[in-house]
């Protein structure tokens, strides 16, 4: 297919690379600084690189930044003919993908929602999860592209039911990692030895895929960017919008978000959102903090 692929940040530029070694005819665009994708052609804008486009890929920031790529002065909607497909693999206000849809539909161009779960790794590797919402159709029709860049397609619903499903995966994933830096702080505190907790909470029924994931990096004070503190501190304030929209009470995010708050102020904007932890041992008083 022909596919204009905007955005090559951590997630975007292994996705874009992986489209190509499909065998698709990909035009790349980034916001913040002209990258190359080997196989792919190098566009100046996202209208540039959406012309003849059949399929517009967008892996960007955040609700404004998918505004401006689609509907901006060189935005890729203006190139684009009717029946093209809009895919936006950002993690986004499900209302305002909703209204996106709605202007897209009006040019005859479909949008489906596609945010991942899966981290760089899962990326890199053509293991993500796609969280879909969109008409079937559509949907069906990127069956090859979903398969060159993840290993599970969950049509969830329809348009904004995708970005909808991924605001509360990633509610609890922020959650979870908040209470294992708990409790890893309190244990550490208390005389445990750090890698004896992690022993016993993947034996017990405590076990989950965040730890596992983070526990590695924690171990070591690693926190490289996988998942950007700051892009889950914006999902975070994404889903404490969506509840006073919804009229939801979330009182434990409501703390979470304080500890992201003041992460942010120490300036761990790109490190990972594992950073958090942190703050917790300099509270304890205990060795440890970001890198």
């Amino acid at each position: 297919m022909r596919i204009a692929f905007l955005g090559l940040g951590i997630m975007g530029r292994p996705m874009a690379t992986r489209l190509v070694g499909a065998g698709n005819e990909v035009s790349v665009w980034n916001r913040t600084a002209r990258q190359h994708v080997d196989g792919a052609t190098t566009a100046v804008s996202p209208a540039d690189a959406a012309k003849e486009a059949e399929v517009v890929w967008v892996c960007v920031a955040d609700t404004s930044a998918v505004e401006r790529v689609i509907f901006g002065d060189d935005g890729a909607l203006q190139s684009l003919r009717e029946g093209a497909i809009i895919v936006d693999s950002s993690t986004i206000s499900p209302s305002a993908t909703v209204k996106f849809a709605e202007r897209a539909n009006e040019r005859g161009v479909h949008w489906v929602d596609a945010p991942i779960t899966g981290s760089k790794i899962g990326a890199e590797n053509g293991q993500l999860i796609f969280i879909v919402g969109g008409a079937p159709e559509p949907v069906q029709y990127l069956d090859p592209l979903f398969k060159a860049m993840g290993k599970l397609v969950l049509h969830i619903g329809s348009t904004g039911k995708g970005q909808s499903a991924k605001l509360g995966m990633n509610l609890m994933i922020a959650l979870i990692y908040e209470g294992f830096a708990e409790a890893f702080v309190l244990s550490r505190k208390l005389g445990v030895e750090p890698q004896k907790m992690i022993e016993l909470i993947q034996a017990s029924m405590v076990k989950n895929g965040v730890v596992d994931y983070k526990a590695p990096f924690v171990l070591r004070h690693d926190y490289s960017p996988n998942f950007p503190l700051r892009l889950m501190h914006k999902d975070i304030h994404l889903m404490l919008e969506m509840a006073k929209e919804n009229r939801v009470k979330l009182p434990a995010l409501e703390t979470v978000d304080e500890i992201y708050e003041l992460s942010s102020e120490e300036g761990w904007d790109d490190l990972d959102y594992a950073a958090t932890l942190g703050l917790l041992e300099r509270w304890a008083g205990i060795s440890g903090g970001s890198k």
